[in-house]
């Protein structure tokens, strides 16, 4: 039996992705085994334990193989990205035992590697697997990743002093400040890493986007012309999206949870939701401008909230306390908002909350896995970027896609109240919100053809397993 070997980088976000696509190539070639490579996460990642064992229960083909567990000093590290980069560096030399051990019993046919995983090519060539890059964030990422050199080539200036716009093939203008964080600055250790990265690209076998070919038609045709890549051929791109989880990973009960029976009780597409993923924290007077600007809007809400970041530095990979809503809450925000809102602590079954039938808006942060559940739900965005690749995302978001509104922000990233209340009301009650809700459900339907049988992203897989077998 021939095995492919997946190998995601550290966060569940990613992990999930990765699962979603071992099931998908399982539920069309049921003969491969899928082995996952997991690296133990360093930082505030989520615990993916309980996760693990419920796939590892319900798939048998899929088996995952953790990686030993490297150390490093987490403080030295100035961004998450930078603890992401060591920890997968350090574990080189362990990914290759795990390569060499499993070809002892099997065929690998492949290795499908996260673009943060990029070290571990070399081991792959040496061993001669063919690798394949899978990248979790859309086509516009590939696009821009792999058009880096040559914008590299032509200035020598960080994008975060171009004071310009970036102008990529396939893609709307990029503002300089808003191109992925780690890429920001020419002289960090994480651009470096992340120009080294974009070089390895056009060596692979091909690309694996969480995509569908309809939701970003302009940017894969660039693709497959080639004008990423000035400097050669581009690997093909098979687009095998959406790939999400069908259910939420931390539903793990058969009870449900209190929102969604709240939400049972509101009007259809009624409801703004706000969530901004695991990492995505804000400051305490954030947060009562939030709430200021919900409960002027006069809009129904579900709001999640997380504990703003902790000043200890030693604590700033850590996950954060429960919230305290009274102290972080305007005085009497929860019952003046009692008949129109409802706050969570921490967490929520997005997935479930977007396909509710009372939700009729997401505030998001702007992460593609977050991007894609909301598109498969038919809901519309404002687009509230936060932290590594987000404010690209709202770039094509909003401007290409056209499936969201953006959120105008102080330089310092500050959001106010008026601001908050503006764009939630337009999303909600006005007929640019309108116009997006129609797109967005357009969109939903295209995304459900895509993985059903004789789909784009069907076909496109069938014609990645083909080309594995003329292997």
């Amino acid at each position: 039996m021939e095995t492919i070997v997946l190998y995601p980088s550290p966060g569940m976000g990613h992990l999930i992705s990765m699962v979603e696509l071992g099931k998908f190539i399982l539920k069309h070639h049921p003969s491969f085994n899928i082995v996952i490579l997991t690296v133990p996460p360093s930082f505030n990642t989520g615990s993916t334990a309980s996760y693990i064992d419920r796939v590892s229960a319900a798939t048998k083909s899929i088996t995952f193989h953790q990686l030993p567990s490297v150390s490093f000093e987490l403080d030295s590290l100035s961004s998450m990205e930078a603890v992401i980069l060591e920890s997968i560096r350090l574990s080189n030399p362990h990914v290759h035992q795990a390569l060499q051990h499993i070809s002892l019993t099997t065929t690998i046919t492949a290795l499908i590697i996260d673009f943060f995983c990029t070290p571990a090519f070399s081991i792959s060539t040496k061993l001669g697997i063919p690798t394949y890059f899978f990248c979790t964030s859309g086509a516009a990422s590939l696009a821009f990743t792999l058009y880096l050199p040559t914008i590299h080539r032509n200035t020598i200036k960080s994008f975060k002093d171009l004071n310009s716009v970036v102008h990529v093939p396939g893609l709307p203008p990029i503002p300089s400040t808003d191109v992925a964080k780690p890429m920001l600055d020419r002289a960090s250790t994480e651009y470096a890493s992340f120009l080294e990265f974009s070089l390895h690209l056009p060596k692979s076998a091909g690309f694996i986007v969480n995509s569908f070919d309809s939701l970003e038609p302009k940017t894969l045709k660039a693709l497959s012309e080639g004008s990423c890549y000035p400097d050669g051929d581009t690997p093909p791109v098979f687009c095998v999206g959406p790939l999400l989880a069908s259910e939420d990973r931390r539903c793990v009960t058969d009870d449900v949870h209190e929102c969604l029976k709240w939400l049972d009780s509101q009007p259809i597409q009624s409801v703004v939701f706000l969530c901004f993923g695991s990492l995505g924290l804000f400051s305490d007077k954030q947060l009562k401008e939030i709430a200021i600007g919900l409960e002027r809007s006069k809009q129904r809400f579900l709001w999640v909230i997380r504990s703003p970041p902790s000043e200890d530095k030693s604590k700033r990979y850590l996950p954060p306390p429960e919230p305290d809503l009274d102290f972080l809450l305007p005085s009497g925000f929860l019952d003046r908002t009692e008949d129109l809102g409802f706050v969570v602590k921490s967490w929520a079954p997005q997935v479930e909350v977007l396909n509710h039938k009372s939700i009729g808006g997401f505030v998001t942060h702007c992460g593609w896995n977050s991007i894609l559940e909301a598109v498969c739900a038919g809901v519309p965005m404002v687009a509230w970027p936060l932290y590594a690749e987000q404010k690209f995302n709202r770039v094509v978001l909003v401007e290409d896609l056209k499936l969201a509104l953006r959120i105008n922000e102080a330089e310092d990233g500050f959001v106010t109240a008026e601001e908050v209340e503006s764009r939630v009301r337009e999303m909600m009650d006005s007929d640019t919100g309108e116009s997006l809700r129609k797109r967005a459900k357009e969109k939903e339907a295209e995304a459900k053809a895509a993985t059903s049988e004789g789909g784009s992203s069907t076909v496109a897989l069938a014609k990645l397993i083909k080309s594995w077998k003329l292997d």
